[in-house]
């Protein structure tokens, strides 16, 4: 037990000035998060005919669950963590495949598993599983999957899950589970060529997909004639218009939101930007906006200074789920885009979602105090054949630093 100790945790990591600004950015977007769910869902809790503070004292709870996950997080050896990644990516189509099982319908959508404390969404967890997985990818086989037979054996358990998730109707999680296998890839070498097959394998899927689920595909597409459907489709990014509207410049005040009282469905979750907008006017929205701002140039900034190269890519999937996640649910409340049921990360209520995201916070907070260094890792083309077939060695020349008058060779 003490060596599994040893080899699991460190000391609390200090010192480092980006991973503090991480820090205190990630409070403030909680803090702020945490008033505004207490804000948008006390009408909502009243109409389910519960206390007012219902749904906010869960989110607290789901906030102290959150804090405890990220202290644990920051202490883990990053080495031990990653080397979870098979482990973790198992467990999380397992918990996907449980959805599909015995997993329980909210609002419609058949996405959580049932707790004796909480109501799991195993596909926010996945996005971070799958943060962790592509980057062990890259480690362990940058050499081999530059092949199309390699990338698609290795890159198996996101695809599986990736359909998983998929038969719980839910296409934002899939772009976003996508985008982040897709993005850290390519940042790790993949070649352009794949890429851009990738994302043209994936029309045919979205044709299939929009046969077998006309109505939902409808639904997405209501942005783009938002006055067709007022009564159906289009009702709730009308009232999403009504609300930001009406907030003004310094909106109407905290708490006294008019949308939240039935008029605009889901107000604590999927649309609390509205909210935001409509409570605390164009400041309070901008505010919001130029926090994610904040959060995407610390991250940048720790991506940039870390010296191992898997876990700079761990910091670009991260920062990559929770910048598009962000994007995503505000060009849709506003209609610049297609409501799909993405959360607006830290603010939109949702346990495990909320859960995951400061795990992930706890990763990079982590990743920025590492000085550890790691070889070069560039994707690169193995010949066709077997999967276990020894890719030929591959000679990288050391870059070279110049410090005053001596050339000191870097790996």
């Amino acid at each position: 037990m003490p060596r599994l100790m040893h080899r699991a945790f460190q000391p609390f990591p200090r010192g480092d000035r980006a991973a503090t600004a991480l820090l205190v950015l990630t409070a403030i977007l909680v803090g702020y998060g945490t008033v505004m769910v207490g804000s948008a869902s006390d009408a909502q809790a009243a109409l389910n005919g519960g206390t007012s503070f219902a749904i906010a004292i869960r989110d607290v709870l789901y906030l102290g669950i959150g804090a405890l996950v990220f202290v644990v997080v920051v202490r883990l050896r990053l080495s031990w963590v990653l080397s979870l990644a098979p482990t973790l990516v198992v467990a999380g189509l397992g918990l996907l495949a449980g959805v599909e099982m015995v997993g329980i319908t909210v609002n419609g959508a058949k996405r959580w598993l049932p707790t004796p404390f909480i109501q799991i969404q195993p596909s926010e967890f996945f996005k971070l599983v799958v943060v962790l997985y592509v980057a062990w990818v890259v480690q362990r086989h940058h050499q081999r999957i530059g092949n199309w037979q390699h990338l698609a054996v290795w890159m198996s358990p996101v695809l599986l899950g990736v359909g998983l998730i998929l038969l719980e109707h839910d296409i934002g999680t899939d772009t976003v589970v996508g985008a982040i296998a897709l993005t850290t890839l390519f940042v790790a070498g993949l070649p352009r060529k794949i890429v851009s097959s990738v994302l043209l394998l994936s029309v045919p899927v979205l044709g299939v997909y929009a046969l077998l689920e006309p109505y939902s595909v409808r639904r997405l597409m209501s942005f783009l004639h938002p006055n067709a459907n007022l009564a159906t489709s289009g009702y709730q990014l009308l009232q999403s218009r009504i609300g930001l509207g009406a907030g003004g410049l310094t909106g109407l005040g905290l708490d006294h939101s008019r949308e939240k009282w039935g008029l605009l469905p889901n107000p604590h979750t999927d649309f609390i930007f509205t909210i935001i907008g409509e409570e605390l006017g164009l400041i309070g929205t901008l505010s919001v906006i130029a926090l994610f701002i904040g959060f995407l140039m610390v991250s940048t900034r720790i991506a940039r200074q870390c010296t191992n190269e898997v876990y700079r890519l761990v910091v670009v999937g991260i920062t990559m789920w929770i910048i598009l996640e962000a994007v995503i649910n505000i060009a849709s409340v506003v209609g610049f885009w297609a409501v799909t049921g993405i959360p607006l990360p830290f603010f939109s209520y949702g346990g495990t979602a909320l859960i995951t995201e400061l795990a992930a916070v706890g990763l990079m907070y982590n990743i920025a105090h590492d000085r550890s260094r790691s070889p070069r890792l560039i994707i690169a083309a193995s010949e066709p054949g077997f999967v276990g077939t020894p890719a030929p060695a591959r000679v990288v020349h050391p870059r070279v630093v110049h410090r005053g008058s001596v050339r000191v060779p870097r790996s």
